[in-house]
């Protein structure tokens, strides 16, 4: 999976198509992704231990992966994600339309 935890990402398919959001949390096993904002759904929580008084909860629920692209915030578009190597082998992912690095980093290992 291309995407990871904090990337921005606009909706692709469904009810919530061209709304833009976040990632909160990747579900791996279920090719799944929690987008801030995108995919509310109404939960009632029954009363427990934790919250006596129970009640309605609207919260974000998983959106399959294929139904998500990353957001560029400067071309103001979803694009594709690739992988490039830099000079040390390291794996590093780039913009496929401009060929630009998304998250290059220049940690050293000590």
């Amino acid at each position: 999976m291309k995407l990871r935890v904090g990337d921005t990402v606009q909706v692709i398919a469904g009810s919530d198509k061209g709304k833009t959001g976040e990632i909160i949390q990747i579900l791996r096993k279920e090719d799944r992704v929690i987008v801030e904002g995108v995919n509310m759904v109404t939960k009632h929580i029954k009363p427990s231990q934790a919250d006596p008084e129970g009640g309605i909860v609207t919260r974000e629920a998983p959106i399959h992966v294929s139904n998500v692209a990353y957001y560029d915030s400067k071309a103001k578009q979803a694009v594709k994600i690739g992988y490039a190597f830099d000079e040390d082998g390291k794996k590093y992912r780039i913009n496929k339309k401009t060929g630009k690095a998304l998250d290059k980093t220049t940690k050293k290992k000590k």
